[in-house]
């Protein structure tokens, strides 16, 4: 093989609830991982004398930790052997806006490179190093509708489907995992996530009185602008509408067109803006 280039789709997070903090620093959580497909990053893999990492965006170029050179490394100390290869990332997701881009490259690059060299790693293997790199990589590895526990890597896939237009929008705030989860507090949820497994499309209704992302108090506390998306949103005849992850992306489902229209129109011109089909 002399190329290979995969698509590493965005997601969001319908709903997001931390049950518990764990003994080594982690937090059990509960939620429902949904790709979107057509908002995706793309990675080429290309033959090579040595390992090269180039991307369109200069910052991750910079960043020696970021999760494309740290997938490839884990790969190299796994099979222990070098894997010189080319690889070009084309950034089309937002950089820590909690639609999970740089855990997707990453799960698409243990992927790839898996295929490209041929290591025969098994599945069971891929979810173990994804973890390594990342609680919500295993996802990105099928990036499957799925159901979420444990830091997230325990995954239920379900058939479930949204069949309407959704909105990402995201401000370009910059939300820290860590003190996002610093600031979060384990708290009883009454949601049964296993309500996705028993539909093909959800009653969106149900889903704006019943679930909920516990990081939306506190991100919108310090962040006003970012529940003003939320808001806009709703007024404007979201079904569902919600942040996804730890922020600073809010998405909503619509039932047609003209309401979305009317969103975009009234959005600052710097924010990042998506309809997903």
């Amino acid at each position: 093989m002399k190329k290979l280039t995969l698509n590493a789709p965005a997601k969001i997070n319908i709903g997001l609830n931390i049950v518990s903090k764990r003994e080594d620093g982690f937090h059990n959580l509960e939620t429902f991982f949904y790709p979107i497909y057509d908002l995706h990053d793309v990675l080429i893999f290309e033959r090579c004398d040595n390992f090269i990492f180039d991307s369109d965006n200069s910052d991750l170029i910079k960043d020696p930790n970021n999760l494309v050179i740290r997938a490839h490394t884990l790969l190299e100390e796994l099979v222990k052997r070098k894997l010189p290869i080319h690889i070009q990332l084309l950034k089309n997701i937002p950089i820590g806006a909690g639609l999970g881009g740089g855990s997707s490259d990453a799960a698409a690059t243990l992927v790839g490179l898996n295929e490209f060299f041929e290591l025969n790693i098994k599945l069971e293997k891929l979810n173990e190093l994804a973890l390594q790199l990342g609680s919500d990589v295993p996802f990105f590895i099928k990036s499957k509708p799925a159901i979420g526990y444990s830091r997230g890597e325990i995954l239920k896939q379900t058939q479930t489907e949204i069949n309407k237009p959704i909105l990402i929008v995201n401000p370009g705030i910059h939300i820290s995992t860590k003190e996002a989860f610093v600031h979060i507090a384990p708290k009883e949820n009454k949601f049964d996530y296993k309500y996705f497994q028993t539909v093909e499309e959800p009653d969106y209704n149900y889903l704006q009185k019943n679930i909920s992302n516990d990081f939306e108090e506190f991100v919108f506390n310090k962040y006003p602008e970012i529940k003003e998306i939320k808001d806009k949103m709703i007024d404007a005849g979201a079904l569902f509408c919600a942040m996804s992850g730890t922020g600073s992306t809010v998405y909503g489902v619509f039932d047609d067109d003209d309401k979305l229209k009317t969103i975009l129109t009234e959005l600052p011109l710097n924010y990042f803006s998506f309809v997903s089909k």
